[in-house]
């Protein structure tokens, strides 16, 4: 039984810069991204179509007495600004790409953004990104227009890439794609939505650090379990360009061989704080 101790923001650890993340959700509008990304939450599904402009969630996971975040941005499908959206690119640490299978532009689109991620995280378009690529509407089998096929074979010699097919609707393979996801990402399987214990913001166990500056719950819980923040805010365009940066130089000095990609990443972040300024 879940106690009922209020979880107030302030109550909830810090993760470590090296165990946060970015999940990057984009596709053409009405394909189901805002589904997916509302299953995985909460489990959830709303029939009712909303356009959405951009949506930000985190989700905090204390895994093996390691904390954990999890910032999603829900890209919108027709972002009017450049800038930010190939910032929201450089940003993102992994991507779901969602296509409707009844929808054949849809998957075009997502064949192009595939390619517009690696070029814009590579320079060269070489690196391997860790994502994966969702054929989602599998409700709409009888109006498809991309057989499973043809997709497995778009994406099949792609490294760290992985095609799921997916109903947000009927909850199918929502726990398959996002273990799929931290798989290729290598991070830690109990963020999927099935391995860890939920524990609600308004009811459930605080995070917090115990006495001896471990991190621990006030309850114990089972070995990994996770919580929605609520009213999270998306870092600020100025917030991000600086994470942004800090990241690219710990990974130049921990890698030399990525000298030329870190190089070409931080031209692109100085046209954007140039075209956003």
């Amino acid at each position: 039984m879940a106690s009922k101790a209020s979880t107030p923001d302030s109550e909830i650890v810090p993760a470590p810069l090296q165990n946060q993340y970015r999940l990057v959700v984009a596709g053409s509008p009405k394909v189901g991204k805002t589904a997916i990304v509302s299953r995985f939450l909460n489990g959830k599904f709303d029939d009712q179509y909303t356009p959405t402009i951009e949506d930000f969630h985190r989700k905090m996971y204390k895994i093996k007495g390691q904390m954990y975040q999890l910032d999603i941005l829900d890209m919108s499908g027709n972002n009017p600004f450049p800038a930010i959206h190939k910032l929201s690119i450089l940003t993102g640490d992994v991507f779901i790409l969602v296509f409707s299978i009844d929808s054949r532009e849809s998957f075009e689109e997502v064949t192009r953004l595939r390619q517009q991620i690696l070029e814009t995280k590579g320079g060269n378009g070489t690196r391997s990104v860790p994502m994966v690529i969702a054929g989602n509407k599998l409700d709409r089998e009888n109006f498809r227009q991309v057989s499973t096929d043809e997709a497995k074979r778009a994406f099949e010699l792609a490294r760290k890439c992985t095609f799921v097919e997916t109903s947000a609707k009927k909850f199918f393979n929502i726990d398959v794609l996002f273990r799929c996801l931290f798989e290729n990402a290598r991070m830690p399987s109990e963020m999927s939505p099935s391995l860890h214990r939920k524990v609600s913001a308004s009811y459930g166990p605080s995070l917090r650090p115990s006495n001896n500056g471990k991190l621990a719950l006030r309850r114990k819980l089972s070995e990994a379990c996770g919580m929605v923040t609520a009213n999270a805010r998306r870092p600020s365009v100025r917030s991000d360009l600086l994470h942004l940066q800090h990241r690219l130089h710990r990974n130049s000095q921990e890698d030399d061989d990525d000298d030329a990609d870190t190089s070409s990443i931080q031209g692109k972040l100085k046209k954007i704080a140039c075209c956003i300024c």
